[in-house]
Protein backbone atom coordinates (compact mmCIF):
# COMPACT_ATOMS: atom_id res chain seq x y z
CA UNK A 1 0.00 0.00 0.00
CA UNK A 2 1.03 3.59 -0.62
CA UNK A 3 0.33 6.28 1.97
CA UNK A 4 0.98 9.97 1.34
CA UNK A 5 1.19 12.90 3.71
CA UNK A 6 3.24 15.15 5.94
CA UNK A 7 5.27 13.38 8.60
CA UNK A 8 4.42 14.05 12.24
CA UNK A 9 5.81 12.38 15.34
CA UNK A 10 4.53 8.87 15.86
CA UNK A 11 1.93 8.33 18.55
CA UNK A 12 2.47 5.48 20.98
CA UNK A 13 0.51 3.24 23.31
CA UNK A 14 2.24 1.86 26.37
CA UNK A 15 2.00 -1.90 25.86
CA UNK A 16 4.52 -4.74 25.93
CA UNK A 17 6.02 -3.94 23.53
CA UNK A 18 5.02 -0.33 22.79
CA UNK A 19 2.53 0.09 19.93
CA UNK A 20 3.46 2.77 17.41
CA UNK A 21 1.18 4.60 14.96
CA UNK A 22 2.09 6.89 12.07
CA UNK A 23 -0.65 9.12 10.61
CA UNK A 24 -0.48 10.23 6.97
CA UNK A 25 -3.44 12.12 5.45
CA UNK A 26 -5.77 10.81 8.16
CA UNK A 27 -4.66 7.21 7.56
CA UNK A 28 -3.36 5.65 10.76
CA UNK A 29 -0.61 3.11 10.14
CA UNK A 30 0.12 0.56 12.87
CA UNK A 31 3.87 0.52 12.33
CA UNK A 32 4.45 -2.61 14.45
CA UNK A 33 2.65 -4.65 11.80
CA UNK A 34 5.25 -3.62 9.21
CA UNK A 35 8.19 -5.21 11.05
CA UNK A 36 10.18 -7.48 8.76
CA UNK A 37 8.74 -5.84 5.64
CA UNK A 38 10.40 -3.64 3.02
CA UNK A 39 9.48 0.02 3.35
CA UNK A 40 10.03 2.67 0.67
CA UNK A 41 10.02 6.35 1.65
CA UNK A 42 10.12 9.01 -1.08
CA UNK A 43 10.48 12.75 -0.43
CA UNK A 44 9.81 15.16 -3.33
CA UNK A 45 11.10 18.28 -1.59
CA UNK A 46 7.84 19.66 -0.19
CA UNK A 47 7.79 20.71 3.49
CA UNK A 48 4.69 22.11 5.21
CA UNK A 49 4.75 23.78 8.61
CA UNK A 50 3.29 21.47 11.28
CA UNK A 51 1.62 24.50 12.90
CA UNK A 52 0.09 26.58 10.09
CA UNK A 53 0.54 24.29 7.08
CA UNK A 54 2.28 26.83 4.84
CA UNK A 55 5.03 25.69 2.52
CA UNK A 56 8.53 26.27 3.88
CA UNK A 57 11.91 25.73 2.29
CA UNK A 58 13.43 24.79 5.63
CA UNK A 59 12.09 23.12 8.74
CA UNK A 60 12.83 24.85 12.04
CA UNK A 61 12.75 23.07 15.40
CA UNK A 62 11.39 19.79 14.00
CA UNK A 63 8.70 21.07 11.66
CA UNK A 64 7.94 24.79 11.97
CA UNK A 65 8.17 27.49 9.30
CA UNK A 66 10.25 30.46 10.45
CA UNK A 67 7.29 32.74 11.38
CA UNK A 68 5.75 30.01 13.55
CA UNK A 69 9.16 29.16 15.00
CA UNK A 70 9.36 32.75 16.27
CA UNK A 71 5.73 33.14 17.40
CA UNK A 72 4.11 29.76 18.19
CA UNK A 73 3.96 28.78 21.87
CA UNK A 74 4.91 25.22 20.88
CA UNK A 75 8.29 26.56 19.72
CA UNK A 76 9.12 28.74 22.73
CA UNK A 77 12.61 28.26 24.15
CA UNK A 78 10.96 27.05 27.37
CA UNK A 79 9.79 23.90 25.57
CA UNK A 80 13.42 22.78 25.52
CA UNK A 81 14.56 24.66 28.64
CA UNK A 82 11.73 24.54 31.24
CA UNK A 83 13.54 26.94 33.58
CA UNK A 84 12.92 29.69 31.00
CA UNK A 85 9.14 29.31 31.22
CA UNK A 86 7.61 32.51 32.61
CA UNK A 87 3.92 31.62 32.34
CA UNK A 88 3.56 31.64 36.14
CA UNK A 89 4.43 35.37 35.92
CA UNK A 90 1.89 35.94 33.18
CA UNK A 91 4.48 35.99 30.40
CA UNK A 92 3.95 33.68 27.42
CA UNK A 93 3.51 33.77 23.66
CA UNK A 94 -0.01 32.49 24.31
CA UNK A 95 -1.40 32.45 27.84
CA UNK A 96 -4.36 30.25 26.87
CA UNK A 97 -1.93 27.64 25.59
CA UNK A 98 0.19 28.08 28.71
CA UNK A 99 -2.80 27.25 30.92
CA UNK A 100 -2.88 23.71 29.53
CA UNK A 101 0.85 23.21 28.89
CA UNK A 102 2.83 25.25 31.43
CA UNK A 103 0.54 26.04 34.35
CA UNK A 104 -0.23 22.40 35.11
CA UNK A 105 1.47 19.68 37.11
CA UNK A 106 4.91 18.67 35.82
CA UNK A 107 7.18 15.81 36.76
CA UNK A 108 10.93 15.78 37.06
CA UNK A 109 12.07 12.23 36.37
CA UNK A 110 15.08 9.96 36.15
CA UNK A 111 15.31 7.61 33.18
CA UNK A 112 17.76 5.16 31.67
CA UNK A 113 17.99 5.13 27.88
CA UNK A 114 21.68 5.17 26.96
CA UNK A 115 22.59 6.10 30.53
CA UNK A 116 21.03 7.77 33.55
CA UNK A 117 19.48 11.16 32.80
CA UNK A 118 17.19 13.73 34.40
CA UNK A 119 14.28 15.28 32.54
CA UNK A 120 11.02 17.24 32.79
CA UNK A 121 7.60 16.60 31.30
CA UNK A 122 3.95 17.50 31.77
CA UNK A 123 1.98 15.03 33.89
CA UNK A 124 -0.13 14.22 30.83
CA UNK A 125 2.98 13.07 28.94
CA UNK A 126 3.93 10.14 31.16
CA UNK A 127 4.89 7.60 29.93
CA UNK A 128 4.82 9.09 26.38
CA UNK A 129 7.86 11.27 27.06
CA UNK A 130 9.87 8.28 28.25
CA UNK A 131 8.86 6.28 25.19
CA UNK A 132 9.80 9.16 22.85
CA UNK A 133 13.27 9.19 24.41
CA UNK A 134 13.70 5.45 24.08
CA UNK A 135 13.99 4.94 27.85
CA UNK A 136 14.28 1.37 29.08
CA UNK A 137 13.09 2.24 32.58
CA UNK A 138 12.17 5.40 34.49
CA UNK A 139 10.94 6.78 37.81
CA UNK A 140 9.16 9.97 38.86
CA UNK A 141 11.34 12.16 41.03
CA UNK A 142 9.41 15.35 41.82
CA UNK A 143 6.00 16.82 41.10
CA UNK A 144 5.55 20.58 40.70
CA UNK A 145 2.50 22.78 40.03
CA UNK A 146 4.00 24.55 37.01
CA UNK A 147 6.77 24.13 34.43
CA UNK A 148 9.32 26.70 35.60
CA UNK A 149 9.59 25.10 39.03
CA UNK A 150 10.30 21.70 37.50
CA UNK A 151 12.93 23.41 35.37
CA UNK A 152 14.59 24.84 38.47
CA UNK A 153 14.90 21.34 39.93
CA UNK A 154 16.31 20.01 36.67
CA UNK A 155 18.90 22.81 36.52
CA UNK A 156 20.13 21.92 40.01
CA UNK A 157 20.34 18.22 39.19
CA UNK A 158 22.09 18.76 35.84
CA UNK A 159 25.14 19.62 37.91
CA UNK A 160 25.24 15.96 38.93
CA UNK A 161 23.20 14.06 36.29
CA UNK A 162 23.24 14.06 32.50
CA UNK A 163 20.26 15.57 30.70
CA UNK A 164 20.95 14.22 27.21
CA UNK A 165 20.59 10.80 25.60
CA UNK A 166 23.31 9.21 23.49
CA UNK A 167 20.93 8.35 20.66
CA UNK A 168 23.35 5.96 18.98
CA UNK A 169 23.71 3.84 22.12
CA UNK A 170 19.97 4.04 22.75
CA UNK A 171 19.23 2.66 19.28
CA UNK A 172 21.85 -0.07 19.69
CA UNK A 173 20.19 -0.93 23.04
CA UNK A 174 23.38 -0.21 24.95
CA UNK A 175 22.58 0.84 28.51
CA UNK A 176 23.42 -0.05 32.09
CA UNK A 177 20.67 -2.33 33.39
CA UNK A 178 22.26 -2.32 36.86
CA UNK A 179 21.41 1.33 37.61
CA UNK A 180 19.19 1.39 40.69
CA UNK A 181 16.66 4.18 40.09
CA UNK A 182 15.37 4.23 43.65
CA UNK A 183 18.90 4.73 44.98
CA UNK A 184 19.49 7.44 42.37
CA UNK A 185 16.22 9.12 43.35
CA UNK A 186 17.34 9.23 46.97
CA UNK A 187 20.69 10.65 45.90
CA UNK A 188 19.02 13.30 43.77
CA UNK A 189 16.70 14.27 46.60
CA UNK A 190 19.62 14.79 48.96
CA UNK A 191 21.27 17.11 46.45
CA UNK A 192 18.35 19.55 46.36
CA UNK A 193 17.81 22.55 48.59
CA UNK A 194 15.11 22.32 51.25
CA UNK A 195 12.79 24.54 49.20
CA UNK A 196 12.97 22.21 46.22
CA UNK A 197 13.13 18.94 48.13
CA UNK A 198 9.54 19.37 49.30
CA UNK A 199 8.36 18.54 45.77
CA UNK A 200 9.88 15.04 45.82
CA UNK A 201 7.12 12.54 45.07
CA UNK A 202 6.47 9.45 47.16
CA UNK A 203 5.61 7.50 44.02
CA UNK A 204 8.51 5.07 43.67
CA UNK A 205 7.07 2.89 40.91
CA UNK A 206 9.65 2.03 38.25
CA UNK A 207 8.23 1.79 34.75
CA UNK A 208 9.91 -0.69 32.41
CA UNK A 209 9.47 -0.17 28.67
CA UNK A 210 10.07 -2.67 25.87
CA UNK A 211 10.12 -1.80 22.19
CA UNK A 212 9.09 -3.62 19.01
CA UNK A 213 12.54 -4.49 17.66
CA UNK A 214 13.43 -7.64 15.73
CA UNK A 215 17.14 -6.88 15.76
CA UNK A 216 19.17 -4.02 17.20
CA UNK A 217 21.95 -2.57 15.02
CA UNK A 218 25.58 -2.82 16.04
CA UNK A 219 26.45 0.31 14.07
CA UNK A 220 24.01 3.17 13.51
CA UNK A 221 23.78 5.37 10.40
CA UNK A 222 21.22 8.17 10.25
CA UNK A 223 18.99 8.67 7.21
CA UNK A 224 18.46 12.29 6.10
CA UNK A 225 15.77 12.76 3.45
CA UNK A 226 17.29 16.06 2.32
CA UNK A 227 20.41 14.17 1.26
CA UNK A 228 18.74 10.86 0.36
CA UNK A 229 15.18 11.61 -0.78
CA UNK A 230 14.37 8.04 -1.78
CA UNK A 231 15.08 5.16 0.57
CA UNK A 232 14.06 1.54 0.70
CA UNK A 233 14.91 -0.99 3.39
CA UNK A 234 13.62 -3.73 5.67
CA UNK A 235 12.04 -2.41 8.88
CA UNK A 236 13.69 -4.11 11.87
CA UNK A 237 12.34 -2.06 14.77
CA UNK A 238 10.89 1.09 16.27
CA UNK A 239 12.34 2.83 19.31
CA UNK A 240 11.96 6.38 20.56
CA UNK A 241 10.88 8.29 17.46
CA UNK A 242 13.15 6.25 15.20
CA UNK A 243 12.50 3.64 12.54
CA UNK A 244 15.31 1.06 12.57
CA UNK A 245 16.12 -0.60 9.26
CA UNK A 246 18.44 -3.45 8.29
CA UNK A 247 22.14 -2.62 8.04
CA UNK A 248 21.89 -0.14 10.91
CA UNK A 249 20.12 2.65 9.01
CA UNK A 250 17.80 4.67 11.24
CA UNK A 251 15.33 7.46 10.53
CA UNK A 252 14.25 10.04 13.09
CA UNK A 253 10.60 10.70 12.23
CA UNK A 254 10.37 13.77 14.44
CA UNK A 255 13.34 15.54 12.84
CA UNK A 256 11.49 15.21 9.51
CA UNK A 257 8.34 16.89 10.81
CA UNK A 258 6.32 18.45 7.98
CA UNK A 259 8.09 16.56 5.17
CA UNK A 260 5.59 15.36 2.56
CA UNK A 261 6.39 11.75 1.67
CA UNK A 262 5.14 8.70 -0.14
CA UNK A 263 5.27 5.79 2.29
CA UNK A 264 5.07 2.40 0.60
CA UNK A 265 4.68 -0.82 2.56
Amino acid sequence: MIFRGNLLKMTSVYNTPVDYYLTLENEQIHVNKLLGQNIKISFAGLINCIKCGRKTNKSFSQGFCYPCFTTAPEAEPAVVSPELDMAHLGISRDMEWAKTHSLIDHFVYLAVSSGLKVGVTRHTQIPTRWIDQGASYAIKLAKTPYRNLAGQIEVELKKHFADKTNWRNMLANIYDSQINLLEEKNRASALLSTDLRKYITEDNEISHISYPVLEYPTKVNSLNLDKNPVFEGKLMGIKGQYLIFANGIVMNIRSHGGYFVNFEA
